[in-house]
């Protein structure tokens, strides 16, 4: 092999055959013209650059002089690879180590997105974009015959929410409740995920519509039903970010306005001297709580905390709109695959969300305290694209074996959202509203009544 230091503008190509090195030398001018020379395996080459003589070993010499002064290089001889190729260990290694790793460090990226940030993907806040800035007004024209006010309120840890507020009643009276006489039931609603309340209002209307006009019809009482929905922390106006226990310190501050507004409605009819209303509307006031999607998991995790509910109200009923088990049993539903991460991810969940064990605490809580357990309405879709069947299926098994007065209904054709959108599953929750609200109210009319005209019967003539 030859490895020579060459001081010559030269260019020098090297080449293997057979396995005898040959060195060929190519001599370029910069007159393009030019001088090649083959040195035979085993010749020592010797290149010297005394004075304007450069020369081969042997006869074979040339003359730069005929040649051009060039800059001088320092090239080196080196031999050329062989013509049989080799593949290396790191070769075949490399490609699949750099395919798995960018494939698991993509797998990692999304598993860790998933946990930091579960709120924003469970609740979505801020869809759609402009859900912030809508306005009761925006609507008004779609709620037909009801009159909706915004109301606000603080939670336990001074965040500022939004309430939406609308009443109907079972008769044609019209103003103050506190001088109707009506008996009053609150329906408190918590909505799903995403969107914020105005746009739900016209929905909201036509279930007021329905409850007004079939309670008209069935009802032996008249009564004031005033629906109060919650705008969670983070939608719409209300302030602060949705996180699970946030959200159940939002109910209860819905709980407590709903409490002032019924100390205010006894208070009035004190001071009008109606005493045999005051008494009546001394008695626990019914409050159903209704709850779609995720709303229904706060309205089970409501009616399952003891301290949640004030001295003069009492949750009569839970009406639970495609309701699911838990956020856990959600993940294996909506990730099924075995390659897909995120339903090993439960252990870092934030939100549980928990129907199923809602109703075991709340159970638990009736039987130790000895009170009336509410009565539970399911209503599904009968093509949830989201919530299995099978969720449906296990919670209302649950109730039955828990002992819950449990009743059912599934809209056929009714997809995850459209459940009270179908005029059939409308009038179904409308329905099963009317008939808590006219037990309920029946039920702690007569006693106060009977009460009442006990306290002011004339007393007795002493027999002489």
């Amino acid at each position: 092999m030859c490895r020579s230091r060459v001081t010559l503008t030269t260019r020098l190509t090297q080449w293997c055959n057979g396995g005898e090195s040959r060195v060929r030398f190519a001599v370029v001018t910069p007159s393009r013209l030019s001088s090649h020379y083959t040195a035979p395996p085993g010749t020592r080459l010797k290149f010297s650059g005394s004075g304007n003589v450069y020369g081969l070993p042997g006869s074979t010499a040339f003359s730069p002089t005929r040649f051009g002064t060039r800059t001088h290089n320092v090239i080196s001889c080196l031999p050329a690879a062989r013509t049989k190729r080799s593949l290396s260990a790191e070769a075949l290694i490399s490609p699949p180590l750099y395919f798995f790793g960018l494939l698991a460090s993509l797998w990692t990226w999304k598993c860790l997105m998933m946990v930091v940030f579960q709120n924003k993907i469970i609740y979505i806040p801020g869809m759609p974009p402009n859900s912030r800035r809508e306005t009761i007004r925006d609507y008004a024209a779609q709620c037909v015959g009801v009159r909706w006010e915004e109301h606000r309120t603080r939670a336990s840890d001074g965040t500022d929410l939004a309430l939406c507020v609308a009443s109907v009643s079972s008769t044609d009276t019209t103003g103050d409740p506190s001088q109707t006489g009506e008996n009053p039931v609150y329906i408190l609603y918590f909505h799903g995920n995403a969107s914020s309340l105005p746009p739900r209002l016209p929905l909201l209307s036509h279930v007021l519509r329905s409850i007004k006009s079939q309670s008209s019809a069935k009802s032996s009482v008249s009564i004031r039903y005033t629906m109060v929905c919650l705008s969670y922390r983070g939608y719409w106006t209300s302030r602060g970010r949705p996180s699970e226990d946030g959200i159940t310190r939002d109910a209860i501050a819905a709980m407590s306005w709903i409490s002032h507004l019924q100390d205010k409605l006894s208070s009035s009819h004190i001071e009008a001297g109606d005493k045999i209303q005051a008494q009546v509307q001394a008695e626990l006031a019914p409050v159903i709580v209704w709850g779609a999607s995720i709303g229904a998991a706060f309205a089970t995790g409501l009616a399952a905390n003891v301290k949640a509910c004030p001295a003069n109200l009492h949750i009569s009923s839970l009406c639970l709109e495609t309701p699911f088990t838990s956020i856990r049993d959600m993940l294996v539903a909506m990730y099924p695959q075995k390659w897909v991460p995120y339903k090993h991810l439960w252990p870092f969940l934030r939100n549980h969300l928990d129907n199923y064990k809602n109703l075991q605490v709340l159970a638990n809580n009736c039987r130790l305290n000895g009170t009336h357990c509410p009565h539970i309405f399911l209503l599904h879709a009968g093509k949830d694209e989201i919530v299995p069947s099978e969720h449906g299926d296990r919670l209302f098994a649950r109730c039955v074996d828990l002992g819950f007065d449990v009743e059912r209904h599934s809209v056929a054709g009714a997809f995850h959202n459209d459940a009270t959108f179908r005029p059939r599953g409308r009038q179904e929750l409308a329905a099963a509203i009317v008939r808590e609200a006219q037990r309920a109210v029946e039920s702690r009319s007569a006693p106060a009544a009977s009460s009442v005209s006990s306290t002011y019967t004339s007393k007795p003539v002493p027999h002489v």
